[in-house]
């Protein structure tokens, strides 16, 4: 476990943010650079056919180790952090032989059991942690570092029978943009998994479906000492927006596969308003409904105020369930895997979305494994040094088991 702790410190020691409002890919420099470096180290762990695309994604395979027909399975997971919190200099502290208390991280900030009681399941693990002042950046630096030596515990290990083996570390999976140029015809993998969930034995294959809205709402402003009958002042008519929608649908009203409307970002004026929403749901019906719900709302008040707001949805993700449920022996599969490992297996749906959710939709099934992090892209994000040893563990035994199974060749 030294050496994989030794690796996640120094990835989380590059800052590599992603950035929404960036026109290049990848949106920041430094995942271009930490690529580079993970290049050079897949390399020196004995892959073959290394390859970092113009669009930033680094791909790689470890060969077989058996002429026997086998599948070639994939393992992924991103390289950038959240854009949400500094990933900056991030100073991690290590909690050895952890006693189930409170843990002060510095500054007065107090990682605590009461605000996040699944820290006490952790009582004599090791607890990776921040100052306070960063994220962490287990998400999904931790990912990256349990495939790399998953692979280079493969490689030590022949007498471990796989197939082929494929990784890809992907940019921008945090602004939603990881594969938009993911060239999966190259990467020959017939069933894959993201490396990019939480706790210790977690297993996701449903997530939200997803939509964005961008709404635009043009007042007009007048002096207000002689605004009767003239002015039309957007900011009022963005709240009253806001309050036709179902009052308990939000983020922070809701949990397991209840969906939400999430106003993210709200700028206005008297004369010009703009509002950006996520809408998600795991259902596709009431995913549906929720966008259409939006639109009606928009087209209630352009009744009333006379066409002064457009509205633009666009599709993000689908619930990737409807695909993973074709192949249920990548559920199997992965459940027998993480309980080898010495975990339990925790299957749970994803309040998000990952990178695998798109690439299901492309051809390649692509459910999600645990790396042992907890509250992502924060100031209190942690992870557990055991809890990644076991993911590692669990990639291993999922090549090990691929090739033991009689695995269609495709779906």
């Amino acid at each position: 476990m030294n050496r994989l702790l030794e690796r996640f410190l120094r990835y989380i020691s590059m800052d590599t943010q992603s950035c929404e409002t960036s026109g290049t890919v990848p949106s920041t420099k430094a995942q271009t650079a930490f690529a580079a470096m993970l290049a050079e180290e897949l390399q020196q762990a004995g892959l073959q056919q290394i390859h970092l695309s113009p669009y930033g994604i680094l791909t790689a395979t470890l060969p077989a180790n058996t002429n026997r027909p086998i599948p070639p399975i994939g393992f992924i997971a991103h390289m950038d952090t959240s854009p949400d919190f500094s990933g900056a200099d991030v100073q991690a502290q290590i909690h050895p032989d952890y006693r189930g208390t409170d843990l002060v991280l510095g500054n007065h900030i107090v990682l605590s059991t009461t605000m996040f009681p699944q820290l006490k399941q952790y009582t004599g693990y090791t607890i990776i942690t921040t100052d306070g002042t960063t994220l962490l950046g287990a998400d999904d630096k931790a990912g990256i570092a349990e495939i790399i030596y998953a692979m280079e515990y493969l490689t030590a290990h022949p007498e471990i029978e796989h197939g082929d083996i494929h990784i890809a570390f992907t940019p921008d999976e945090e602004i939603g943009r990881g594969v938009d140029h993911f060239d999966l015809p190259a990467f020959k993998a017939r069933y894959a998994y993201t490396v990019d969930g939480g706790g210790e034995g977690e297993f996701e294959y449903e997530n939200f479906n997803a939509a964005q809205a961008e709404i635009m709402i043009r007042g007009c402003n007048v002096h207000p000492g002689s605004a009767k009958g003239i002015m039309l002042n957007s900011q009022l008519i963005a709240m009253e927006l806001q309050q036709m929608l179902p009052s308990r649908q939000r983020p922070e009203l809701t949990e397991d596969r209840e969906g939400f409307f999430h106003l993210c970002h709200i700028n206005g004026t008297v004369e010009l308003s703009t509002l950006s929403y996520i809408i998600r749901d795991h259902d596709k019906n009431e995913f549906e409904h929720k966008k259409l719900l939006l639109q009606q709302c928009v087209y209630q008040l352009n009744q009333k105020y006379g066409q002064c707001i457009s509205c633009q949805i666009s599709d993000q993700y689908y619930n990737m369930k409807e695909i993973i449920e074709k192949v249920p022996f990548m559920v199997d599969l992965a459940k027998l895997s993480i309980t080898q490992a010495g975990a339990v297996p925790h299957i749970l749906p994803i309040r998000g979305g990952t990178d695998g959710a798109r690439l299901s939709f492309m051809g390649l099934p692509c459910p999600n494994l645990f790396t042992g992090g907890h509250n992502f892209h924060g100031k209190y994000e942690f992870t557990v040094l055991e809890s990644m040893y076991k993911a590692s563990m669990t990639i291993v035994n999922l090549a090990r088991n691929y090739a033991l199974a009689d695995i269609p060749d495709h779906i």
